[in-house]
């Protein structure tokens, strides 16, 4: 079948999408501060493991923005994945302690138990929101405090991994020597964000999820399943953040109470700047990758810089993100029209 000139013309100019554009921006913004931070700081960000470094650091909180980005681009939110990285890293390393199965075996059942407890509170919490019409908010701070909970009962102390099998299973790595070094857990975070852009771009409940958050009454208008996308949004988060939880704890071999304090805040925010909007339809879990390491190397730049007080760094991503809600005003007023500043920002006639 041929396609007809005409055509052709009316695809090439067809305006960027606003998912794309936010994600352009925020590529944008990380190679600037990127190439801003080789200049001014110097040999520490010219080495190529730098970058890798930061991968290997965030790893957790890659896997992690995925799973906001997708319950985001349904319109909804999720705090509890924090609790849960932090429920799973010490229920995890307590197993490991304390089963006395070693070798593979014991780790294939350690990651059995992380992708039981993301499921555990996948299904309920998306049962509540999706089938009783809870606030998701009210679902997911509930949940945050029982993970919480839960974490402090299992353990009030910290509990170092001694496992044999899973210790050398962490010393797994792609590298290639004095050139650069990829964590194992950091490439598993690769592939997870692979699969969930597959998923977002390529699969029927992909397109339902972007459909939900865009107008909850079209989408039923389409004969999509919203109760069910919904739910499944919530599920796919909570395995998302137990799988984050046993990153971590591959990263840092043990287990305590302050796993993944505040990192849910992290990964909403890694999403904001990474162009998903809170009010749903729109988000790129790669832009949501280079929200993290917008966010890492902001932290980097500080530690280089020998700033000590965290203070300034918290300072730093407010700024950042209040930037990006600045740009995204921006960039939403114009949908499907010329630019125009948003109403806010236009200055007032003079009578």
């Amino acid at each position: 079948m041929t396609v007809k000139a005409p055509e052709i013309n009316a695809r090439r100019h067809q305006p960027m999408s606003n998912t794309k554009l936010l994600m352009l921006i925020a590529i944008g913004i990380f190679v600037v501060m990127y190439a801003a931070a080789m200049l001014l700081i110097g040999k520490r960000f010219l080495n190529l493991q730098e970058i890798f470094n930061l991968l290997n650091n965030n790893a957790y909180l890659i896997i992690l923005g995925c799973a906001l980005t997708i319950v985001m681009i349904g319109g909804g939110i999720d705090i509890s994945v924090g609790g849960v990285v932090c429920l799973t890293a010490m229920s995890v390393a307590k197993f490991l302690q304390t089963s006395g199965i070693e070798g593979v075996p014991g780790v294939l059942l350690s990651m059995l138990l992380a992708l039981g407890i993301g499921l555990l509170f996948g299904l309920e919490q998306g049962f509540l929101v999706s089938y009783l019409g809870i606030q998701p908010f009210i679902v997911t701070l509930a949940g945050m405090f029982l993970s919480r909970g839960i974490t402090t009962m299992i353990s009030s102390e910290n509990v170092p991994i001694k496992h044999e099998a899973f210790l050398e299973m962490k010393k797994v790595a792609i590298q290639i020597p004095g050139v650069f070094k990829l964590e194992i857990g950091a490439a598993f975070a690769l592939i997870i964000l692979l699969l969930m852009y597959l998923l977002l771009r390529h699969h029927k409940l992909g397109r339902s999820i972007y459909a939900l958050g865009g107008n909850q009454q079209s989408a039923l208008m389409l004969g999509i399943n919203v109760k069910r996308s919904r739910f499944l949004s919530y599920v796919i988060s909570s395995v998302l953040a137990a799988l984050a939880g046993y990153v971590f704890i591959m990263h840092a071999s043990s287990g305590k109470t302050s796993i993944g304090l505040r990192s849910e805040m992290d990964a909403i925010a890694s999403a904001i700047i990474g162009g998903t909007l809170l009010t749903g339809g729109v988000g790129n879990v790669f832009g949501t990758f280079f929200g993290v390491m917008i966010l890492s190397t902001i932290q980097e730049i500080m530690a280089a810089s020998k700033v000590q007080e965290s203070y300034w760094q918290e300072i730093a991503s407010g700024a950042m993100l209040a930037l990006f809600i600045l740009m995204q005003s921006v960039v939403l007023s114009r949908r499907g029209k010329k630019f125009v500043l948003p109403s806010w920002m236009k200055m007032s006639k003079r009578q």
